[in-house]
């Protein structure tokens, strides 16, 4: 199969949730920027996810130019993958709805470490599906960036119950760890 129709499905998919996301924004009862202020809470969850989305989008396609082919396998792990990053707009409402409770607050890292999971579930398929020597078992052999997220989301998670606000920290250092461009992929690719 041709990776082209995976890739342009994903980017759907991922055009959706963040369309579902903004519509959850509902347009201030008032005419003065006082108005804003209660909205303040679900637009920053709103930015933060934004952001995850991104960075999911931006690796996702740096991912799929390793692939050669796409088979079923690679299908299915994508499609996991896809199946976690859908529920963020759910969980970016329920944070910003309850100004970052500890419960919507550890929902919301649960969803990040499956949607991290998931992404490592599909480059291991791929790495299966394109054999050891493929250019993507080349670019991740460090996987470092992976582990450190790993660690921070558990800490924002087992954080949340007692101080959301710092869970939220932890993730947001996830989003700055990738948020500086992992050229693994790209420095692969100009070697091959």
């Amino acid at each position: 199969m041709n990776k082209g129709r995976l890739e342009a499905f994903s980017d759907g998919v991922l055009a959706i949730i963040i369309t579902i996301m903004v519509l959850e924004l509902k347009v201030p009862e008032g005419d003065s920027w006082a108005s804003l202020k209660p909205l303040l809470p679900k637009f920053l969850a709103y930015i933060f996810s934004f952001i995850y989305v991104g960075i999911y989008w931006n690796n996702h396609h740096h991912l799929f130019q390793t692939v050669r082919k796409v088979n079923g396998s690679i299908l299915w792990a994508n499609l996991h993958l896809l199946f976690w990053l859908s529920l963020m707009p759910i969980a970016t409402e329920w944070i910003g709805t309850t100004r970052f409770s500890k419960n919507p607050v550890a929902a919301y890292g649960i969803g990040l470490i499956m949607s991290a999971i998931a992404y490592t579930i599909l480059e291991h398929v791929i790495i299966r599906s394109e054999g050891e020597s493929s250019t993507l078992k080349e670019a991740i052999h460090s996987k470092y960036k992976e582990y450190i997220s790993i660690i921070f989301y558990v800490l924002g998670i087992a954080t949340s119950f007692f101080y959301p606000y710092i869970a939220i920290g932890f993730y947001y250092i996830v989003a700055l760890i990738w948020l500086i461009p992992d050229r693994r992929i790209e420095k692969s690719l100009k070697e091959n």
